[in-house]
């Protein structure tokens, strides 16, 4: 094989770490420093870090980087920040954000693309290979297309592990997460503190933990925690706190703390507990990749929170101005049909963790939680089922192997 290029496009600090990383190892391994040349271009992120080029230069398989700062004049205009020059062969392998952007980088290079798809694939028509989580995925592709769709397993099973902590350690942790965005953290922050109160309580030996968002600083919690600024803290008895930094924690008053942790991604945190509270999003989805059981909670007090939807949508309920009003009608309107919405539990056809939808309790939710902390058997069970919704370890390899394909045709 001739020397070519291979452009990964990425744009977030989780799928640098869990996406980009080991499939950059792989094309080392099958391709060789001599025969390809590696070079990643990101794309604004709405969770993103900026840490993304510096996690990125840790990667010694990785020759060029573009930051998401030039991705648009790139994108529209084919020209990156330092005048990359690029070879007659190569391919464009899709590693995280608009799946858009690889069909219309491949025309503009007149490379083939590769696109990895952990929940849906778009753009069937102009793609040319689609490596995907599991068969669920593919079954969902028009059939006209499914010949391009290979299950090449989970990219997120193949990210190293630092071997820190145990799903199974002696003390119990609870994880805590409350959103990132204002309309989450609004109903989110208060509800997941009175939770930690109720629990804390009867089990004072549980520990709390929330995975801070890499879009916040830890300060920004508190306003969401105070009754002055949130009318939710009065809704939920949501006990007042107070921020430390050594530890970096929020304390509550009574008794009881919630550590806060800023690394990111925080997988390796993750695995260590016993169980998760989150709500719908992709939370449910990178849970149930490190086979951390979970309650998906959906409170309806605040029916304007969940504005993530795709398509029209999602367009409507972010408008300015009337996002609000149009987004409490939309979600009335879907959850008035039971309907899966946890990841995990749309792949598996079934739910495998539960989904509590409806005017939700601190109280209730922490009764439910000690309820899972007492049987580490049904735990157990919930682990075993969120690893099988997942693909196959080795996934690396194997969307390398599609890229080394298109490279021959």
């Amino acid at each position: 094989m001739t020397i070519c290029d291979i452009l990964i496009l990425s744009n977030g600090p989780g799928e640098i770490t869990t996406w980009v990383r080991p499939v950059v190892r792989a094309l080392r391994q099958q391709l060789g420093a001599d025969q390809a040349r590696i070079s990643l271009v990101l794309s604004p992120c709405p969770n993103a870090s900026g840490k993304e080029v510096a996690i990125a230069r840790r990667y010694p398989e990785i020759d060029r980087i573009q930051s998401a700062a030039h991705f648009f004049p790139f994108l529209l205009w084919g020209r990156t920040k330092e005048n990359w020059d690029w070879r007659d062969r190569g391919a464009v392998v899709f590693l995280g954000g608009d799946q858009v952007f690889p069909i219309l980088m491949g025309r503009r290079l007149g490379y083939p693309t590769v696109i990895y798809g952990e929940w849906e694939t778009r753009w069937h028509r102009w793609g040319d290979r689609y490596g995907v989580m599991n068969q669920a995925i593919a079954d969902r592709v028009p059939e006209p297309y499914r010949h391009k769709v290979t299950v090449v397993g989970d990219l997120m099973a193949d990210a190293p592990k630092d071997g820190k902590g145990s799903q199974h350690s002696k003390e119990a942790l609870v994880g805590l997460l409350p959103g990132s965005k204002p309309a989450k953290l609004t109903q989110g922050v208060p509800f997941c503190l009175a939770i930690a109160r109720h629990l804390h309580q009867v089990r004072p030996d549980v520990r709390f933990v929330v995975p801070v968002a890499p879009t916040l600083e830890p300060e920004a919690l508190l306003p969401y925690a105070d009754g002055h600024h949130n009318p939710f803290v009065a809704r939920f008895s949501s006990p007042p706190v107070r921020l430390t930094h050594s530890p970096l924690a929020l304390e509550l008053n009574g008794g009881g703390r919630v550590m806060l942790h800023t690394d990111f991604p925080a997988y390796d945190l993750l695995r260590q507990c016993q169980v998760c509270i989150t709500t719908v999003g992709a939370n449910t989805a990178e849970l149930g990749a490190l086979g951390v059981p979970m309650l998906v909670l959906i409170p309806t007090q605040q029916l304007d929170a969940m504005r993530a939807w795709d398509g029209l949508p999602g367009l409507l309920v972010n408008l300015p101005g009337v996002g609000s009003l149009l987004a409490k009608g939309i979600n009335a309107w879907f959850l008035r049909k039971k309907r899966l919405l946890a990841w995990p539990n749309i792949w598996a056809g079934e739910e495998i963790v539960p989904e509590l939808v409806g005017q939700l309790e601190p109280r209730d939710i922490a009764q439910r939680l000690l309820a899972l902390l007492e049987d580490p058997d049904t735990l157990a069970q919930m682990t075993r089922r969120l690893h099988q919704t997942r693909g196959d370890s080795g996934a690396a390899s194997r969307l390398v192997a599609l890229v080394v394909d298109v490279l021959k045709d």
